[in-house]
Order: structure tokens, then C-alpha cells, then sequence
């Protein structure tokens, strides 16, 4: 009996500590440090990039870039398979 309290008192006082140690926080990112800036679409032209699963260019798999003055940026984005839309 007394082990098996002895065992309850120590989990629990591992459970109060964790496993680690404590969790720092992540400071803030620095949006203007980025390699690649999102574009800022309210003074630039439209430039629409569409991704495509294939090369016929039927099935989208995602956007990047400004229409109308709107950032567009979903999807898979790392597809050899890109059509630029000027006119979007």
C-alpha cells in the first residue's frame, strides 16, 4: 500500500512538471525581413499566376498574385504546370 502511494504522489508530481521543461514563446515575425514580400496589390498591376495539376491546363491546383487589386494566394503553388493571367 504505502508503495503504491509513494508511486501516485510521484506521478503526479511528474504530470505537474512535464516533459521538457518549460514552453517559450516565438517572438513575432518581421514581415518586412522575408525574402519574398507578398506584392502590394492596391498599386500593382494585375498578374495572376495559375497552377495546374497537368500540362493541358485543365485541373487548377491553385493562385498567386493581384487581380483588381486583390492578393490571391491558395493552393499548391509549386507546379511546373503555370499559366500568367494578365487579364484577370
Amino acid at each position: 500500500m504505502r508503495t503504491f502511494v509513494f508511486g501516485g504522489l510521484l506521478a503526479t508530481a511528474l504530470m505537474a512538471v512535464g516533459c521538457g521543461g518549460p514552453v517559450e514563446q516565438e517572438e513575432s515575425l518581421d514581415l518586412g525581413t522575408q525574402k519574398a514580400p507578398l506584392p502590394d496589390c492596391s498599386v500593382s498591376p494585375d498578374d495572376l499566376r495559375n497552377y495546374y495539376s497537368d500540362p493541358g491546363h485543365t485541373d487548377l491546383i491553385g493562385q498567386f498574385g493581384c487581380c483588381s487589386g486583390g492578393l490571391y494566394t491558395w493552393g499548391i503553388k509549386s507546379s511546373p504546370y503555370i499559366d500568367f493571367n494578365a487579364s484577370c
